[in-house]
């Protein structure tokens, strides 16, 4: 079994906390983290929808969160006046753009934190998707059928899945690029704007989304509050740590970071704390706490990493 981002990763017997029966008689362990009680906190909407668990995280933005499959994927729908942006489009095992439609009759445009596939999923759902200009967005672009695949295996599921999905099928359908973006372009939805800043690392089109007079911060999978992946060949360390560097130096103008996976809501300081975090496991102070074949999770002051074996304190 592989690494989920979840926060218990191991897999194992237990009860599921969605009391689904039989079918879901073994499920992992990542499950017993759920419901995470911080979502107790945050205001719920469309309390009906099944796949998905919509919340109101600050005014006009609403996370739309995927638990019960291990990514624990967290897309966000943030509201303007004349238009809204989609920030990623999730595992496409359910259609995003019902739920959308619900929150918002205005003009929906995707942006995607990057282009893996459980942030992909429901591209092919809008008409106007903005992609960097980079050759791993085109290539991912087309989608992917092994990838989506790998996502809906037994240990990765945590309850069921929507009705009329059939698994044998289930790819990450192909999508096309209306429009091409680069960092510093501001994306106006009328009384807000949104700064898309360029954060490589995590993958070369990596993005996060700066909502400067409202103080939030989109991060992607750059931060989120679980094992931050960086051991696939697309993953550069060097510019992960640059990208950091970059979203900590916003800290103090900031309200609320908002991650993809897990957890909606975190305070600014910890991407003071990640840098400090990334740059103490790459100098080879973080001894690993577990290994997984060639992949090691380091964890300090409460952050983690999952990296290959031999990255750390490599430069």
């Amino acid at each position: 079994m592989r690494f989920s981002r979840a926060l218990a990763a191991s897999a194992l017997i237990c009860v599921t906390p969605f009391g689904l029966g039989a079918q879901t008689e073994h499920i992992p362990e990542w499950c017993r983290a759920l419901p995470r009680p911080e979502y107790k906190s945050l205001e719920r909407v469309l309390a009906s929808e099944t796949w998905f668990e919509v919340y109101k995280v600050a005014p006009g933005v609403f996370a739309i969160y995927e638990p019960r499959q291990a990514e624990e994927v967290i897309s966000y729908l943030i509201v303007g006046h004349k238009q809204a942006v989609l920030f990623d489009t999730g595992m496409g095992v359910s259609e995003i753009r019902k739920v959308t439609s619900k929150l918002t009759s205005r003009p929906v445009v995707v942006l995607n934190s990057h282009t893996h596939n459980d942030h992909v999923g429901g591209n092919w759902q809008f008409t106007f998707v903005y992609g960097m200009d980079a050759e791993f967005t085109r290539a991912n672009a087309k989608g992917s059928r092994e990838e989506a695949q790998a996502e809906i295996t037994p240990d990765l599921l945590c309850g069921e899945l929507p009705k009329g999905f059939n698994p044998k099928t289930y790819a990450t359908k192909p999508w096309k690029i209306s429009h091409f973006m680069h960092d510093g372009i501001k994306v106006n939805l009328g009384g807000r704007t949104l700064e898309v800043l360029s954060t490589p690392g995590h993958t070369p089109d990596a993005i996060s989304l700066l909502d400067r007079a409202n103080g939030l911060l989109f991060t992607g999978d750059t931060y989120y509050p679980a094992p931050i992946w960086l051991f696939r060949p697309e993953t550069d360390l060097d510019a992960y740590v640059a990208s950091v560097k970059r979203l900590a130096a916003l800290a103090s103008q900031l309200k609320i970071v908002l991650g993809a996976h897990n957890i909606p809501v975190a305070h600014p300081d910890v991407l003071v704390k990640l840098v400090a975090a990334i740059e103490s496991v790459r100098a080879g102070k973080v001894p690993p706490q577990k290994k997984d074949g060639e992949k090691s999770l380091y964890t300090i002051d409460g952050i983690s990493f999952l990296l290959n074996s031999d990255a750390a304190g490599v430069r």
